[in-house]
């Protein structure tokens, strides 16, 4: 229950609440609400507590009411005397500062509660004491002096209780003697101490408080009050003077100016409970420890609430959906803005409870609070290290196109983007947290050196490329042309040829590199590797050439055979020494074998080219070699050749003895054919077509155009022998020469006929020069197609004895 009443003194309402009720319930609900009206948990410790004990019907509430016009029940002195107050009433002294809580006691020595009195008495008493820095006992002047007097049993029982408490308060005890009499105050200020003296030394103490005096636990005041009843208004003239002492009474001087241990208002309440809860189970009362119970519990419900206001914020709110999509600027000032808002409110509202209570609480709520950021935290460094990382890379291939070093831009681009990490962390840094930058930031740094790496790589890679490029384009050709030409100077000038290009390739490499900050052992990997691949590209070639041996060992024989020593056209007249011929073009083909027989690109010399002239070409050996009845060595018979690696190897000797023999017989015809080829017949035969064809000489005589057709039928014939080359694809033998006549020759006709059809057609102002430029495509057409033929015969070879180079 809660009255309101206002007096006419001031304009504050009065507003008063039963604490507890006769039957000892504390009411919570009530004082929370009270506490909340009169607005206490502002207060801090800037408030008092007064409580007032004395007989019952002493007019306890109605000093009260006049002191501090408060509202509580008072007696009806026409009803007779009875209980009026039952249990404990709380209320707020009206136009008082500091603000002042006034708590009325029921009477003691009441006949209402018989036997229980004692009980309840000695519960409020303690209860008073623990929470009050006033306490005003209320006695009669006339009881002063008395042995037996109402006054007595209740300082026993104050002094009893007070040895309950573990810690003292000092308590200001105000003695207000009502309806004095003509006895002067100062007459009886020093009976009534030697009363209250005499009682403290008879209460029995506990070992700590044997010797411990009156003053350490009491300050002691006495005031005397006239009668209400007879002399009203001097009463009220002396309680107006009376309430002028409670005025700034925790101020150092005033009543309560010594009082310990306070609780702070915002923990009143809950102080008041638990210290209830302690008495009515009949326990002692430990201040220090109750102290910094109420400290543990109101801290953590302050910090539960700060906690829970931080988490509402709206700025935090903002900023934490901000920070998950990106950077956010001024993260770190924003958030630790909010986080000592949070915490500084905290501050203000636990200052006034157990010191080590209120920093242990608050070192939670600060954990609480950094865990609960952390995760935003994280994710803005996240976004920096990413944004770094990005402009990194732009700012670094910037700089590499714009033919910045490799290793200078590297230096400088790594240098700047981590200061600018450096900087973005501090701008999202949280003051309260030590937390530490370095995994980020050596993340970073690895993201950084890995991107250079991989940029590297590619540069390496490119340049490697480029200059394995070069190398190919500068070896194969000339190497391809030199086997082609194969002599005696062939291999050391491939040598030259490889070791000039390889210098200049390595040079411009190692000079590419100088750009690029790495180890010397790594950079001459990469010039031994560039090294090698020229190698390769030579062995590669030699490998490719080797595998068209054959065919180059026959085109060499044809030319040598067909031409003479000056490069000319060989004109057959039967005189020519075909054995000799024959001799020299097989000894310049079994040159070009044992050139591409093995790579020599190394100084190691070998007798390869004595070995296959001795096993093939020697007439001698050969004949030893035939002779059934002599048992012989054949050098050939081997795959590896003496002094010479088998990774060197391209032509093993068996593979050489097939291909010679292959060779041998393939030539075997051309040579064959120029022998028997004489454009004259014998004597006897020219006599017999003269007189047998006499008649038909005669013939062609009397008819000329007999002699036209014939001309023009030896035309087409020489145009097709021509067209066709028909002894050229007959040179490399029967089967190949028919074989590619029987594809060419329906085309070569067709051809023909097309020429003559467009000839006929062309004017005949033209016809003079139409004449020599068919003739002159003819020649051409003739040279290509003997051309393409030969290289289809060569093809055909080549395919007809692949699987013999196998053997």
């Amino acid at each position: 229950m809660i009255r309101t009443f206002r007096f006419t003194a001031t304009t504050e309402e009065c507003h008063s609440i039963q604490l507890i009720d006769g039957d000892g319930l504390f009411n919570d609900v009530g004082t929370d609400r009270l506490i909340k009206e009169i607005k206490l948990a502002e207060c801090g410790l800037s408030y008092a507590v007064v409580a007032i004990m004395g007989p019952q019907s002493s007019g306890k509430s109605t000093l009260l009411n006049h002191l501090f016009y408060t509202n509580f029940r008072e007696m009806d002195a026409f009803k007779g005397r009875s209980q009026t107050t039952k249990g404990i009433w709380m209320a707020k002294c009206a136009g008082i500062e500091p603000c002042t809580l006034v708590m009325d006691l029921e009477g003691t020595d009441g006949r209402e509660r018989g036997e229980d009195d004692t009980a309840f008495e000695k519960q409020s008493a303690l209860f008073a004491l623990a929470v009050s820095d006033i306490v005003l006992i209320n006695m009669w002047c006339h009881d002063i002096g008395r042995e037996q007097a109402a006054n007595k049993p209740l300082l026993k029982t104050v002094f009893q209780v007070m040895m309950r408490l573990f810690s003292p308060r000092k308590t200001t005890l105000m003695f207000v003697i009502r309806d004095k009499t003509r006895t002067p105050l100062e007459n009886l200020e020093p009976v009534l101490k030697e009363d209250i003296q005499k009682i403290w030394d008879s209460v029995p103490k506990p070992q700590a408080h044997k010797e411990t005096p009156l003053s350490e636990f009491f300050n002691v005041e006495v005031v005397a009050l006239s009668s209400y009843e007879e002399k009203e208004e001097q009463f009220k003239e002396q309680v107006a003077n009376l309430r002028q002492r409670f005025f700034h009474s925790i101020a150092p001087g005033g009543l309560a100016g010594d009082r310990r241990g306070v609780v702070p208002a915002s923990g009143f309440s809950f102080s008041a409970q638990q210290i209830w809860k302690v008495i009515k189970e009949n326990k002692d009362l430990d201040l220090p420890a109750h102290k910094v119970m109420v400290a543990t519990v109101r801290c953590e419900e302050i910090a539960n609430e700060k906690y829970a206001g931080f988490t509402a914020n709206e700025s935090w709110c903002l900023l934490e959906e901000a920070v998950q999509s990106g950077p956010v600027a001024g993260f770190g000032k924003k958030l630790n803005s909010i986080l000592y808002t949070s915490l500084t409110e905290y501050d203000a509202e636990a200052t006034y409870f157990d010191e080590g209570v209120r920093s242990a609480k608050r070192k939670q709520l600060e954990e609480k609070l950094l865990q609960l950021v952390q995760p935003a935290h994280h994710a803005m460094l996240g976004h920096l290290r990413s944004v770094t990382l990005e402009k990194f890379k732009e700012a670094f291939d910037k700089d590499l196109n714009g033919g910045e070093g490799f290793s200078v831009a590297t230096r400088n681009c790594t240098e700047a983007y981590m200061a600018l990490f450096d900087e973005g962390y501090a701008d999202a840094a949280v003051e309260l947290a030590n937390w530490d930058s370095l995994k980020v930031r050596d993340k970073l740094r690895r993201d950084i050196d890995a991107h250079v790496a991989s940029v590297r790589a590619a540069k390496f890679s490119e340049l490697t490329s480029s200059y394995e490029a070069k190398l190919n384009e500068a070896l194969s050709g000339p190497v391809e042309a030199l086997l082609d030409g194969a002599n005696n100077d062939t291999w050391p000038s491939i040598k030259k040829l490889l070791q000039r290009e390889t210098e200049s390739a390595v040079s411009g490499l190692s000079d590419a590199l100088s750009g690029f900050d790495m180890d010397e052992k790594t950079k001459e990997k990469m010039l031994t590797s560039l090294e090698d691949h020229a190698r390769g590209v030579v062995e590669a070639k030699a490998r490719e050439e080797a595998g068209r041996a054959l065919i180059r060992m026959k085109d060499r024989f044809s030319t040598l055979f067909s031409h003479d020593s000056d490069s000319m056209p060989r004109v057959w007249t039967g005189k020519e020494d075909i054995r000799a011929i024959t001799k020299t073009a097989r000894s310049a083909s079994l040159k070009l074998l044992s050139v591409m027989a093995a790579i020599r690109l190394d100084d190691n010399a070998d007798n390869i080219e004595n070995t296959l002239t001795s096993a093939l070409v020697d007439t001698k050996n050969n004949a030893a070699v035939t002779d059934r009845s002599i048992t012989t060595f054949d050098p050939l018979a081997s795959s590896t050749w003496e002094q010479v690696p088998p990774a060197k190897t391209l032509i093993t000797p068996v593979q050489c003895k097939s291909l010679w023999r292959q060779f041998r017989v393939e030539t075997e015809y051309t040579e064959a054919n120029k022998r028997n080829n004489n454009w004259l017949p014998p004597p006897w035969a020219i006599v017999a077509l003269i007189v047998l064809g006499f008649n038909e000489f005669m013939t062609l005589l009397r008819n000329p155009l007999y002699l036209g057709v014939i001309f023009v039928g030896f035309l087409i014939i020489k145009a097709l022998w021509v067209q066709l080359d028909i002894s050229g694809e007959f040179r490399n033998g029967a089967l190949p020469g028919f074989l590619s006549l029987s594809t060419k020759f329906f085309p070569t006709v067709m051809n023909l006929l097309r020429k003559l059809a467009e000839e006929g057609q062309m004017p005949a102002t033209n016809s003079s020069q139409t004449n020599q430029v068919v003739a002159s495509k003819s020649f051409q057409n003739g040279s290509s197609t003997s051309n393409m033929s030969s290289t289809a015969s060569s093809g055909i070879t080549a395919s007809e004895n692949s699987p013999t180079k196998g053997e």
